[in-house]
C-alpha cells in the first residue's frame, strides 16, 4: 500500500552542498528498528567553519521539507561535519565579495534565510540540534529554531552582529530572551559575549553538554573550563567558565594532547531520539506546534521588516564589517570603531573614503 502514497515534496533533489541521511531508529536496547528512521542533516563546509552559502541555504530548506514529509522519520537531527563548528553563520566571504553594497540581492538572500528558519519551525517532526563545535551568529539562530540541543562540551555559543556590522535579527532578537531572559539576551546580542557549553546549559539555552575529549582512553570534561561548582567573592556561582592564567595553559595542553571523539555526543542524541519514538506521534506534533508558537509569535512579526533593514544595512555597516572580516589579517578583522564614530560624528557620509579609512590593514 505504501507504494501508492502521494509524494508531498515540492521537488526531488540530489543534495550537493549539505549531507542528508536516513539512519534507522534505535530501540531502548540499542537495536535498529526496521521501517523507522531519523533524518540527519549536516552542514558540510568545515573549511569555513560550516558557514552556510546561498546554495546551502536552499538545500537546507528542501531537506527539512523532505524530512517533515517522510512518513518513516521520527526525528530530525541538524548538525555539521567535523568537530570544530556546528555553524558560524552566513558565509562572510560570499557576503563581502557578492552581497556587500547590493541590498536588493541581499534582500533576496534573506528571503531564503527566513524560509530556512521557518522550515525548521514548521517541521512536522521534533528537531534536535547536535552541536559539534562553535554555534555562533547565524549558527546560533538556526540552532535556537530547533526544539532540543545536545552539545559537545567543547562548543561555545554566541552572537557577533554589532561587532561585525550587523544585528542578530535572523532569529536571536526573537528567540534568545525566551531561553535566557532579557538581560542575558542583551549581553549576548549587543556585547557579543560568548557562553561555554556548560554556561549555556546552566542558563537554559541547551538541553545538555557532553564530554567528547578522550585522554588516556577516558572521556574528560573540557579542560579549558572550571567544571566544579563554587561561589566567588561576589556570591556568583561559577560553573563552566573559562579558566585563566596557568590553569588555562595547562588545560590547553591537555586539549592538544587529547583526542576528540564525538561518539558520546551521538549516543546522547540517539538516546533523545529514541525517547521521542516512544510517544504518540500526533500528540507529540501538537505539543511541538503549541510550544513553537512562542518563537513564531516573535518571528512572524519581525522576519520581513528585519529582512528589509538587513538588506539596506549592506550599504553601510555590514558592507564595512564583512569586508573587514574577510580582508583583515588574522587577529585584526574588525573596523576601527573609534575612527568610524569620529567620522560619523563629524558628519562624514558613508562613502568609499570612510570605508577605506576604517578597514583593517594587513
Amino acid at each position: 500500500m505504501s507504494n501508492n502514497l502521494e509524494s508531498h515534496n515540492l521537488v526531488d533533489i540530489d543534495f550537493k552542498e549539505i549531507i542528508y541521511e536516513l539512519r534507522p531508529c534505535l530501540d531502548t536496547k540499542g537495536d535498529t528498528v526496521d521501517g523507522l528512521n531519523n533524518a540527519w542533516i549536516f552542514l558540510n563546509n568545515p573549511g569555513q567553519y560550516n558557514s552556510y552559502t546561498t546554495a546551502a541555504v536552499k538545500e537546507i530548506i528542501l531537506a527539512f521539507r523532505a524530512a517533515s514529509n517522510d512518513r518513516s522519520v521520527v526525528a530530525v537531527v541538524f548538525s555539521a561535519v567535523g568537530d570544530k563548528a556546528f555553524c558560524t553563520g552566513g558565509n562572510t566571504k560570499e557576503y563581502a565579495e557578492y552581497y556587500s553594497g547590493r541590498p536588493l540581492e541581499y534582500k533576496q538572500y534573506m528571503r531564503l534565510f527566513n524560509d530556512m528558519i521557518t522550515s525548521i519551525l514548521h517541521c512536522d517532526k521534533p528537531v534536535i540540534c547536535r552541536v559539534n563545535g562553535m554555534r555562533i551568529a547565524g549558527g546560533q539562530e538556526i540552532g535556537m529554531a530547533c526544539d532540543f540541543t545536545i552539545s559537545s562540551d567543547l562548543a561555545v555559543f554566541g552572537q557577533a552582529g554589532p561587532r561585525h556590522g550587523s544585528a542578530p535579527d535572523g532569529g536571536s532578537t526573537d528567540f534568545l530572551h525566551l531561553f535566557v531572559g532579557i538581560e542575558r539576551a542583551m549581553q549576548s546580542g549587543i556585547l557579543c559575549e560568548m557562553w561555554t557549553a556548560y554556561e549555556a546549559k546552566n542558563i537554559g539555552l541547551i538541553t545538555d553538554a557532553i564530554p567528547v575529549l578522550k585522554v588516556d582512553g577516558e572521556y574528560v570534561r573540557n579542560p579549558l573550563l572550571v567544571t566544579d561548582k563554587w561561589i566567588d567573592d561576589s556570591g556568583d556561582i561559577i560553573y563552566g567558565k573559562r579558566k585563566s592564567g596557568e590553569d588555562y595553559k595547562s588545560g590547553k595542553e591537555t586539549l592538544t594532547n587529547g583526542d576528540i571523539d564525538l561518539t558520546p555526543l551521538d549516543d546522547a542524541v540517539n538516546k533523545l531520539a529514541t525517547s521521542l519514538m516512544y510517544l504518540m506521534p500526533d500528540c507529540t506534533s501538537k505539543t511541538l506546534n503549541s510550544l513553537r508558537k512562542k518563537k513564531l509569535e516573535h518571528w512572524d512579526q519581525n522576519a520581513q521588516t528585519n529582512r528589509d533593514w538587513l538588506a539596506l544595512n549592506m550599504m553601510t555597516e555590514a558592507k564595512a564589517g564583512f569586508r573587514a572580516f574577510n580582508e583583515g589579517p588574522k587577529g585584526n578583522r574588525e573596523v576601527d570603531f573609534i575612527k568610524l564614530r569620529k567620522m560619523l560624528a563629524e558628519g562624514h557620509p558613508w562613502d568609499d573614503e570612510l570605508l577605506e579609512a576604517i578597514l583593517p590593514r594587513k
